[in-house]
């Protein structure tokens, strides 16, 4: 094997070439470095490379913002549909706040109602709610938070701040039951409060009907209707319902009367019973009442003017108690429910 001889010529003065180069390259850039940042020769040319290159980094850096943005997006979708949900159910949960104190304040409007009839009239009352209603669309009955216990009797008479809604018709420890008046089973003796005429209101299953309305009896619509307390079982003079329209009857020998009950018979939440010996301070008749009533009398010939009699020659009242009394001819009022 020959002798070793060492790298060739050219490749050892590309060696030597090689830091030479290094070097020279540090010079220049060392000089470039201090004339920009003495003179910024090199600023014109580093933005002008900046323009060249800045849509290779926009696109580099494409992927990541898109990223960003689909994650954001999905971010501030769920967010937003969550706070739509809360802020349906916090919609949810004040409507049902807002009913609720609507129907308190209407309760206490009707409670207030309720006292304010008990107080002026002087009615020995008793406040008790009602507890459930007859789905029978024919019966028309209401069932009483309040019986025996409470010293519910039957017979009852049931008002309400408008006026007579019926009579309780049984009584458990606990529960009663009451008679509308608009119950088919159900009747009252009342008087038109204009001319004082008697007549006999009948349930209808939903409205009250006036029937055998004498022709001549000078009954109108929008007449006032109070019971007349014939009977004994409901008082005097509490407000029944306003005429709503007449017709004849079949024969057309008679008048019927369909009748708006004064009570409000459908709504409310609870009602008053008037207890036994309830008065009720009957307001007097005005002197225009007095005079039609008067009028409507000599009109029909019905009730002639008695003559004058002497102070000497009057009965006392005590007399006139004790006098014997011929029998009236006229039928017997129904006291409230019809066998």
């Amino acid at each position: 094997m020959p002798p070793y001889a060492g790298p060739p010529i050219a490749s050892r003065s590309g060696d030597a070439a090689s830091p030479l180069r290094l070097l020279a390259y540090l010079v220049l850039a060392i000089t470039l470095i201090v004339l920009d940042d003495q003179a910024g020769w090199l600023a014109r040319l580093r933005d002008q490379a900046n323009v060249l290159v800045q849509p290779a980094w926009n696109l580099a850096g494409l992927p990541g913002r898109l990223g960003n943005q689909v994650r954001d997006n999905a971010a501030s979708h769920g967010q937003l549909v969550a706070e739509n949900r809360q802020l349906r159910n916090n919609l949810l949960i004040a409507n049902a706040r807002l009913t609720r104190l609507q129907t308190a304040a209407l309760d206490n409007a009707q409670l207030r109602e309720l006292l304010n009839v008990a107080e002026r009239s002087g009615l020995d009352v008793q406040l008790a709610p009602i507890l459930d209603i007859d789905l029978d669309p024919v019966k028309q009955r209401l069932v009483l938070a309040a019986g025996s216990r409470e010293g519910v009797h039957v017979g009852q008479a049931v008002i309400d701040a408008g006026g007579l809604m019926g009579q309780v018709i049984s009584v458990t420890a606990s529960t009663s039951t009451v008679l509308l008046l608009t119950d088919p089973d159900h009747a009252v003796p009342v008087t038109v409060a204009r001319n004082g005429v008697r007549l006999i209101v009948y349930g209808r299953g939903d409205t009250l009907e006036l029937r055998d309305i004498p022709l001549g009896a000078g009954v109108e619509v929008g007449d006032e209707i109070v019971t007349s307390g014939l009977g004994g079982r409901f008082p005097v003079g509490f407000p029944v319902g306003s005429i709503a329209a007449l017709r004849p009857d079949d024969t057309h020998a008679f008048l019927v009367g369909e009748l708006k009950p004064a009570a409000a018979l459908d709504r409310g939440r609870d009602v008053l019973l008037l207890r036994p010996g309830s008065p009720i301070r009957i307001p007097p008749p005005t002197p225009v009442a007095t005079a039609a009533r008067r009028q409507s009398t000599d009109a029909d010939g019905q009730r002639p003017s008695l003559p004058t009699t002497p102070d000497d020659q009057r009965s006392s009242p005590t007399e006139a108690a004790a006098a014997p009394v011929a029998p009236s001819p006229a039928r017997r009022e129904p006291t409230g429910v019809r066998p």
